[in-house]
């Protein structure tokens, strides 16, 4: 047997839980399975209500389960219920991306190795819920993937594996970096897993003097200064793509606007907006806005 069918092998041989939600979850667990790597058990967030039909919509990763007769459970929170589950689940490791709940050191404990987390960061620069934003918004360039043995802080866990992504042109939009991240970290967890279940890696404390952490963004960080540095605009537009957006407003007949800033580039020193959303309107291209009298306030 070639040395690569063996390593096949025990990477099938690994029994995990895995804890996400949403489709990027599913895109990681499709690159796993790809590889042998399926959850033996599947913890996701609960069922939520949605629309004026308050149609009951279930997260993609239980969807994603249920097509492969994978076991799901939906905790509110943890209990001695779920505890007992997770202990009868017999798994190796618990992988965690996505999920969007903080586990319990009950939880923590249950795994013979632990529970790995993976995050989109050069730990500890980043910790929290928007490394990806962070570092698009602070111009970092140098950015990556990181995978902690998880504990009860947040993101503080000592460093199992890092991987730095390269980014070709820089800045990115912050959900083709998000996508980047989760295939890069699928790989990683791919090559690093069978020696971790071996014991050969040793979890390393990461730095915490030189920790840093995500700012809480609004809405109102998305507002732009047309007139102020274009680069530092292209930042935020690039940054908050999916999140709080950004905006400007404009003044058309006496009224102000509020008007979506959905895509731009840099010409020499000049902003172009490329793309944007009156408030009420669909999105349409700059050029046809400002057609109908509109200019910046």
């Amino acid at each position: 047997m070639t040395k690569s069918r063996k390593n096949r092998k025990r990477m099938s041989d690994a029994r995990f839980v895995f804890f996400g939600t949403p489709a990027r979850a599913c895109d990681f667990l499709d690159l796993l399975e790809k590889s042998g790597l399926v959850p033996s058990l599947i913890i996701t967030t609960p069922d939520t209500v949605r629309g004026r039909g308050m149609e009951v919509s279930a997260p993609p990763v239980k969807d994603w389960a249920q097509a492969r007769g994978i076991s799901v459970i939906q905790p509110e929170e943890f209990g001695e219920k779920e505890a007992a589950a997770l202990r009868a689940a017999a798994s190796d490791v618990f992988v965690v991306i996505y999920y969007g709940k903080v586990l319990p050191r009950e939880i923590l404990d249950i795994p013979e190795h632990g529970v790995l987390n993976i995050h989109f960061s050069l730990l500890p620069r980043w910790r929290g819920t928007s490394p990806v934003r962070a570092a698009i918004a602070n111009n970092d360039k140098e950015v990556g993937t990181s995978i902690i043995l998880l504990d009860e802080k947040i993101d503080h866990g000592p460093l199992v594996a890092q991987k730095r992504i390269s980014v070709p042109q820089w800045p990115p939009k912050a959900s083709e970096l998000e996508d980047r991240a989760t295939q890069e970290s699928a790989k990683l967890l791919i090559e690093i897993l069978p020696s971790w279940l071996r014991g050969d890696i040793e979890a390393r404390p990461q730095n915490h003097d030189v920790a840093t952490m995500c700012p809480k963004y609004t809405k109102e960080d998305g507002r732009l200064d047309l007139s102020a540095d274009a680069y530092q605009n292209l930042l935020k537009i690039r940054a908050f793509d999916t999140t709080v957006g950004t905006h400007s407003f404009f003044e058309r007949g006496g009224k102000k606007i509020r008007v979506g800033i959905l895509d731009a580039h840099i010409e020499g020193t000049k902003l172009i907006l490329d793309t944007v959303k009156p408030e009420g309107k669909k999105e349409m291209p700059y050029e046809e806005f400002l057609r109908s009298g509109a200019i910046p306030h």
